[in-house]
């Protein structure tokens, strides 16, 4: 399946409207571990992470530190549903991470997921954040919503760093960053 955003993005550079490629990578043979967004341009409002991803492992989070911080500053709250049910509340507090579940068949399926990061370049204010994923899980679709919070002492974002918990992210993994104005 092609969807024309994506499609449109490598073609133009950006995505019609406000969203604006920065950068994509996608994984070759071997996998990784990690990739990291480096010397993020500071001219846009807010960021957007694309993520189609394929992993080693059965249900990893993919986690993202911003800046290299590990420490315990970042917050999150979520919802996720399933054909069988709805669960929900406080995902985690006081993380090292913002993570996004991938999962299910995740070696042969997709995860998808997109992650907004708001007002990425304010020195005045902690980053709020947004996320939508979804997965098929062994024939079950898995759908999630979260929101977060990256509450250190208020700086411009000027790296990502996503890290899968367990296995690798494998070969045709795509991982796209944009910017938004």
């Amino acid at each position: 399946m092609i969807i024309p955003g994506i499609l449109a993005s490598g073609v133009s550079g950006h995505l019609g409207g406000n969203y604006y490629s920065i950068a994509t990578q996608t994984v070759g043979a071997g996998g990784v571990s990690s990739v990291t967004f480096s010397s993020i341009p500071q001219t846009f409002t807010h960021l957007q992470i694309r993520l189609a991803i394929l992993t080693s492992s059965g249900t990893p989070d993919f986690a993202f530190t911003f800046n290299g911080d590990n420490g315990n500053n970042y917050d999150f709250h979520g919802i996720e549903g399933s054909g069988s049910g709805v669960n929900g509340g406080n995902s985690g507090t006081n993380r090292a991470n913002m993570p996004i579940a991938v999962g299910g068949n995740a070696s042969t399926v997709p995860s998808v997921a997109i992650l907004d990061v708001l007002d990425y370049t304010s020195t005045s204010k902690t980053k709020p954040m947004r996320s939508l994923l979804g997965y098929d899980g062994n024939g079950v679709g898995y759908a999630m919503i979260r929101s977060g919070l990256w509450y250190t002492t208020p700086v411009a974002i000027t790296s990502i760093t996503a890290t899968v918990s367990a296995g690798t992210v494998n070969q045709y993994s795509s991982i796209a960053l944009y910017g938004v104005k």
